[in-house]
C-alpha cells in the first residue's frame, strides 16, 4: 500500500498531503495565520468561483490540497484496480485538477457557511447620541462637562464629555443620563427618566 503513495506517478498527490498537513501543524502552533494576505485580483472570476473572499485564502488552499491529493490517489488507484498500472503524472494531475477546481469550490461554499464571519465593532461618534451611561468624575454642569461612561451599540465602553442639555440642570457622579446631540467634542444629555431601562451594564 505505501508503494502506491511513493510511486512516481503518485507523488505529487501524496505531497499534496503532506504540505496539507504541515500547514494544519503550523497553524495548530500559533505560527501561521489563516487570514493569509496576498495580493490577489479578487475580481478575477476564477478566483471569485473558487472561494476567494468567502474563506480566508489558507483555508481555502488548505481545501484545495486534500482534496487534490484525495481525489489524484484515488484516481491512481482506480487505473491501477483496472489496469493493473498508475496512470503517468502528466494524464494524472490535469485530470485531478480538472475534477478538484470544482470541488474545492463546493467546500469554500461549505466552509463559508460554517464558519464564524468577522464582525466589525467599528462606529460612528455621533452613534453614541440616543445612548445611556453613567457619570463617573465630576460634576457637569453648564460649561463644565462631567466624564460619562458610554456603551457603543457594540457593547464597547466609552468615556465622553457630558453637559446638561438644559443649562438649568446638573448631573453628578452616579447619575444616568441620557445623550441626546453631540456638539463639538461634547455631549449634552438629560436625566434618564427610566435608570432600569438603560442600555448600558453595570460597571
Amino acid at each position: 500500500m505505501m508503494e502506491h503513495f511513493i510511486a512516481p506517478e503518485a507523488v505529487v498527490f501524496t505531497a499534496a498531503w503532506v504540505l496539507m498537513l504541515l500547514i494544519g501543524m503550523i497553524e495548530a502552533v500559533g505560527l501561521g495565520s489563516s487570514g493569509l494576505d496576498l495580493d490577489l485580483d479578487l475580481d478575477s472570476g476564477l478566483l471569485d468561483w473558487l472561494g476567494v473572499g468567502r474563506v480566508p485564502l489558507l483555508v481555502l488552499l488548505v481545501a484545495f490540497l486534500a482534496v487534490f491529493g484525495g481525489v489524484g490517489l484515488a484516481g491512481q488507484q482506480g487505473a491501477q484496480a483496472m489496469t493493473g498500472a498508475l496512470l503517468s503524472p502528466w494524464i494524472a494531475v490535469p485530470a485531478a485538477l480538472v475534477v478538484a477546481l470544482p470541488l474545492t469550490s463546493a467546500v469554500a461554499r461549505l466552509l463559508a457557511c460554517l464558519l464564524p464571519r468577522d464582525e466589525t465593532t467599528a462606529f460612528e461618534v455621533d452613534d453614541l447620541v440616543g445612548r445611556t451611561g453613567i457619570v463617573t468624575v465630576g460634576r457637569a454642569a453648564a460649561g463644565s462637562p462631567a466624564r460619562t461612561r458610554v456603551l457603543d451599540p457594540h457593547g464597547q465602553p466609552h468615556h465622553v464629555l457630558v453637559e446638561p442639555n438644559d443649562p438649568a440642570d446638573s448631573f453628578v457622579e452616579g447619575d444616568t443620563v441620557l445623550l441626546v446631540r453631540r456638539e463639538g467634542p461634547s455631549f449634552r444629555a438629560i436625566l434618564h427618566s427610566s435608570p432600569r431601562l438603560t442600555d448600558w451594564m453595570e460597571i
